[in-house]
């Protein structure tokens, strides 16, 4: 199947290569009647590949079915899924058909597949298995022919570690895998899509398009999208409408932007981590490595002091002699297990010390220096604390917790 042949027919802008090997794996299982299960972030698109499975398969003449699972509320969930009785709960005034039964022959899309309950998630096990299930308060087993396309956001590893999530209907759903990207890794496709939402927005309002410098290019390209597509999209509509200048710079893309920031200080993050797995110690050690380098880059404006006003060679191979080891102990420390397995992009970069005006001997205690930071780094943005916790590298819950911990103002 012609990639670019599916993505002109869904309308589908982007050429990085895992997004194209997403379209390849969809058009491939698509003739079978294999179970699909599609992961990626929120707002990466993953709703449009169950169409080009259903569209390219034999059951492209019967009904496509998309289900929201998780904007369905749990006391209603199997009978939206699997039909009901007259009688078999208050408010059941008739029976119904429920998806499964009506989307017979044809296709289901079960969109956020992570939220349904876990007894849910047994029936939905059964028809997988056996193509058989059970309206809500009836006993007469009925039968069905359908495919079953999931997809969600969630880790379903780690849902089934917390048992939130059934290992065996994992297992079922993943027959064939398809990853969507995010947005922040598919590099020029950012720029694509920014042009073309913003070409179709002036089409549509009849008002000339925007467009980006280079600077405000350079900037899109170095977000990190945590909304992918859809607030890509979002952006571009807000920018169509409200600016005036069709030329986009970088000062009025950053206002849209919030949360951008390109000189992120060296730490370990993630989303969704809870205290007792993360490092406290470790951000503090690489914070006192920075502070450690400019105390260098002092000594250093010391000795040439010394060499300039002609001081003893033996003081001076002493201050030499200094430096050497400072040099030695920053390596040393950079070299540990803990620092040398973080990712490369939490590495301290020398071009972001600034000289200080004069050499302060200042306290080596690590909880004094995080005091310190912590406050400068609330000071600093007024004590708005998302900011600031972005500013320090660390999770607000951890900021939070050390504010309290430490009783700062």
């Amino acid at each position: 199947m012609d990639v670019q042949r599916v993505k002109q027919r869904f309308n589908i802008i982007g050429n990085s290569a895992s997004l194209n090997r997403a379209i390849d794996i969809a058009t491939q299982v698509a003739p079978t009647d294999l179970a699909v299960l599609i992961t990626g972030e929120s707002g990466t698109g993953k709703e449009v590949f169950p169409q080009i499975i259903h569209n390219y398969s034999s059951r492209k003449h019967g009904k496509y079915i998309p289900v929201n699972c998780g904007a369905i509320p749990d006391g209603t969930i199997d009978s939206e899924l699997f039909g009901h009785e007259k009688g078999s709960f208050t408010g059941a005034f008739e029976s119904r058909k429920g998806y499964f039964e009506v989307a017979n022959e044809g296709t289901i899309f079960l969109d956020e597949v992570a939220e349904l309950p876990l007894s849910t998630q047994a029936r939905l096990l059964r028809i997988l298995e056996t193509g058989e299930f059970l309206r809500v308060g009836s006993s007469k087993v009925q039968k069905t022919n359908v495919r079953i396309i999931a997809a969600t956001n969630v880790d379903l590893v780690r849902a089934i570690e917390a048992n939130k999530f059934r290992e065996d209907l994992y297992y079922r759903l993943n027959t064939v895998p398809i990853f969507i990207p995010k947005l922040k890794d598919r590099g020029n496709d950012i720029y694509l899509l920014f042009r073309k939402f913003a070409t179709d927005f002036a089409e549509r309002y009849r008002m000339p398009p925007i467009s980006l410098n280079d600077e405000a290019r350079h900037v899109l390209d170095n977000y990190e999208w945590p909304g992918n597509v859809r607030q890509l999209k979002n952006i571009t509509e807000q920018l169509s409408v409200i600016e005036q200048d069709r030329i986009i710079d970088t000062e009025v893309i950053k206002k849209y932007l919030p949360d951008y920031y390109p000189n992120k200080l060296p730490a370990v993050y993630k989303d969704d981590i809870d205290d007792k797995s993360f490092s406290t110690e470790r951000e503090i050690l690489y914070k006192f490595l920075f502070d450690m380098k400019a105390d260098l880059t002092n000594l250093k404006k010391l000795v040439h002091e010394i060499m300039q006003k002609g001081t003893s060679s033996e003081s001076l191979q002493d201050a030499e002699q200094i430096i050497r080891n400072y040099e030695e102990a920053s390596s040393a420390i950079l070299n540990t297990p803990e620092i040398k397995q973080t990712p490369s992009t939490n590495k301290i970069s020398e071009s972001n010390i600034e000289d200080t005006e004069e050499f302060v001997e200042e306290s080596l205690s690590l909880e004094e220096k995080e005091i310190e930071l912590i406050q400068k780094a609330l000071d600093k943005h007024n004590g708005k604390r998302k900011y600031a916790a972005h500013e320090l590298g660390i999770s607000e819950r951890t900021l939070y917790r050390k504010i309290k911990e430490y009783n700062i103002s």
